[in-house]
């Protein structure tokens, strides 16, 4: 057991390891005369679970070496150490009109030309260690999310001010999202889950391949213990509209997720938001347990109880983006009597502390006093010290005694080079793609009813098509029919579309969080969706050309009914592609439906259906070749009228849908004899005057043949996966400007 920056918080009840050594016990001295010549280690977070139990929950005194203001220069026994200097963060607000400043102008806030430069962030700094929590408090708006962010680097890099380093040395973005873990405040899960599943999904996402499907569920029933949920295990998260886990219970799983992969710098934006006491405090305590187990944990909490003060090592306290205070809860007592507000015995510390910033901020002055005095009583601290502490271990080194402690860093392992040995991904793209997919059918299982709906208005629509257009002649008037019949169906299978595009909205941000802290690729989301929404596809198309294929009377026989199949599918494929790549651009579901009804209407308006081809203004035909219903719609007509030997309009039929109709069928033959005299052809009434191509011709159907057509229906559907995926790729950075 590592002492961090001095200090530990120990459980009342001692507990024994494999080796008859106390993992934990109540003395630091007696720690120290067990192993007199052996530096204490660590147990990580699979040794802790295997061996940790349930402490008890009475308060601990806490002995933590102070540091000082900012960044440590001298070395310690800490592995690990996350240092940040001077962050500065701000944003611009446009100057309200009619806004009248209350008290004078905020001092987080400047003006210039009508435009408001707010301050977030106002040249923070400090330490983390391993082994230690690190709570950021403040009243809300204070700057406690916006510190986390700028920690866990969450703020995009030109924007944010300062310094963050771990062991001395600057911390890369690309490191940092492979070492740490970030939990967000609202519990992002899917519902339909039970919680060993969602730890399990995780597991198989965060571990690595080598290591065997027994240990991963190993690993994860040992964490489910930790984490105090053996006894909702098979319970399924829950959500509306289904029963699921407490909150408490939601929480503890959030964290399970993000440290399956026993990371060495957790991030948690006020963990306990939301719960009772004692959930609360049951969520903190599995929160020291992680920081002992080897890692840092830096979190923000609203207003901690008494006691969760005693379970947290460092405090910063925050005033509009301003340290008013940075130290351990055992120097509150002494920090508020020299600043001339003393804290009553028997009162919350840290109540107290946020009660007299309130009571601050709402004077004309504001907070500025306190700053000050934070600032010259840190200086003073520090000469009293004399000394800080900082890591004696490289980071490179660092790492590689983490890693030989068994701490599986996103699929890291233990060779002789140990920053080659964190990989940025722990599995490849093949085994991410199988996960994504096993996890997204067993919540389609769960949901049947889902795709029950679509199933169903697929079926219904095509019973009301199959006996609306039953048995369609080759008439002229049955020619009108055909073509309306094949307008109507491709357009339909484009709108039953429409469903995916709650799919990827529902679970958007459970996608960012996963993907910022690199648990798979964006690629490895895109291709397994696509790969599993194609049975489904497959099923519908099936289902829809059975039904009115025959019904309907087409033609071409079996290779017919194929080739008529094949473009339902392809249909089927372009539109979901369509629209899951407006699920990626819209952010709510109404927007999302109200385009894509309405670009729809556009395909088909454009289609070639209401007006061919040959009539379409020049300035719109360009919207007439990006129509995805124009593609299905000409490769249907070519399959129905592409046979030569087919007639559709004889002799007296021409006369059909004129004034001519009406007239007896004597007067007719009498025309057509007039007609042949001056064309100098014989025309009877049986004379084929109309074939197919003559119709295909008519509706400008003639510079792209069906298999073509069907080829570029396919191929939109890949364009627009494609744009999904860049869409993923620009749009879920999850970083502040």
């Amino acid at each position: 057991m590592s002492f961090v920056g001095g200090s530990m918080n120990l459980p009342a009840k001692s507990v024994t390891g494999d080796d008859g050594h106390p993992l934990f016990t109540n003395s630091k001295q007696t720690e120290l005369q067990k192993y007199p010549k052996k530096p204490t280690v660590s147990p990580t977070l699979a040794e802790l679970l295997m061996h940790v139990e349930e402490a008890q929950t009475s308060p601990v005194d806490h002995r933590t070496v102070e540091i000082g203001y900012g960044c440590s220069s001298l070395p310690s026994s800490n592995p690990f150490f996350l240092c940040f200097n001077n962050l500065t963060y701000s944003v611009k607000v446009r100057k309200k009109l009619g806004s009248i400043p209350f008290c004078g102008k905020n001092s987080y806030e400047t003006e210039s030309n009508g435009i408001n430069t707010k301050i977030l962030l106002n040249e923070i700094s400090g330490e983390a260690h391993e082994g230690e929590i690190m709570a950021v408090l403040g009243a809300s708006g204070s700057g406690k999310s916006t510190l986390i962010d700028a920690l866990a680097n969450r703020i995009a890099k030109d924007s944010l001010k300062g310094t963050l380093t771990l062991n001395g040395e600057v911390l890369e973005s690309k490191l940092l999202r492979v070492i740490s873990a970030y939990v967000m405040q609202d519990d992002l899960l899917f519902p339909m889950l039970t919680v060993e599943e969602t730890l399990m999904f995780s597991a198989e996402f965060r571990l690595p391949r080598s290591l065997s499907k027994s240990k991963k569920k190993a690993r994860v029933q040992a964490l489910i213990d930790q984490l105090g949920l053996r006894s909702a295990a098979k319970t399924v998260i829950g959500d509306e509209g289904h029963r699921g886990v407490s909150g408490g219970e939601r929480r503890r799983v959030s964290i399970g997720i993000d440290i399956i992969h026993d990371p060495i710098v957790l991030f948690l934006d006020e963990p306990t938001s939301g719960l009772d006491s004692t959930s609360a405090f049951m969520v903190v305590k599995v929160l020291q347990r992680i920081a002992q187990s080897g890692s840092i944990v830096i979190m923000s909490i609203h207003q901690p109880s008494y006691r969760i003060l005693s379970l947290l090592d460092r405090l910063i306290f925050l005033s509009h983006g301003n340290t008013v205070f940075a130290g351990s809860p055992g120097m509150l007592p002494s920090f508020f009597a020299e600043f001339g507000h003393p804290i009553p015995e028997n009162e919350n510390k840290t109540e107290f502390a946020l009660d007299l910033i309130r009571e601050l901020e709402e004077t004309p002055g504001g907070t500025k006093s306190l700053v000050e005095f934070n600032k010259s009583w840190q200086a003073r601290k520090n000469q009293r010290n004399g000394f800080s502490t900082r890591s004696d271990l490289s980071l490179k080194d660092a790492i590689s005694a983490s890693i030989s402690k068994g701490k599986l860093v996103s699929g890291a392992t233990n060779d002789s080079n140990p920053t080659a040995s964190v990989p940025i991904f722990a599995n490849p793209l093949w085994i991410e793609m199988m996960v994504i997919a096993k996890r997204s059918m067993t919540n389609s299982r769960r949901m049947p009813e889902l795709f029950g709906i679509r199933l169903g208005a697929v079926v219904i629509t095509g019973i009301i098509l199959a006996t609306m257009f039953w048995k369609l002649d080759n008439s002229p008037k049955g020619v009108q029919e055909r073509l309306g019949f094949f307008a109507f169906a491709m357009s339909t299978t484009f709108y039953t579309c429409a469903e995916a595009i709650p799919v990827f909205l529902q679970e958007r941000y459970i996608f960012m969080r996963e993907t910022a802290y690199n648990a798979y690729r964006r690629s490895s989301y895109v291709l397994a969706h696509s790969l599993i929404s194609i049975p489904s596809l497959v099923i519908l198309s099936m289902a829809f050309a059975a039904i009115t294929f025959w019904a309907v009377g087409l033609a071409g026989g079996l290779s017919g009914f194929f080739f008529f199949f094949l473009t339902i599918f392809a249909s089927f494929w372009a539109g979901s592609s369509f629209v899951t790549f407006l699920s990626g651009i819209v952010s709510h579901v109404m927007l999302g439906f109200t385009v894509v009804v309405a670009v729809l209407a556009y395909f088909l308006l454009f289609s070639g259906f209401f007006i061919s081809r040959n009539r379409i203004p020049l300035y719109w035909i360009w919207f007439h070749y990006i129509s995805l219903v124009k593609y299905p719609y000409e490769a249907v007509l070519q399959n129905e009228f592409d046979d030569p030997m087919k007639c559709f309009v004889r002799g007296v039929q021409m006369f059909d849908n004129t004034p001519l109709g009406e007239v007896p069928l004597s007067v007719k033959l009498k025309l057509l004899q007039s007609m042949s005299g001056v064309l100098g052809v014989n025309i009877t009434g049986s004379t084929c005057v109309t074939t197919g191509k003559d119709l295909l011709v008519q509706q400008g159907i003639t510079d792209i043949n069906k298999w073509n057509c069907l080829w570029i229906i396919i191929a939109w559907g890949f364009f627009f996966r494609i744009l999904f995926y860049f869409t993923l790729l620009l749009g879920s950075k999850n970083k502040r400007k």
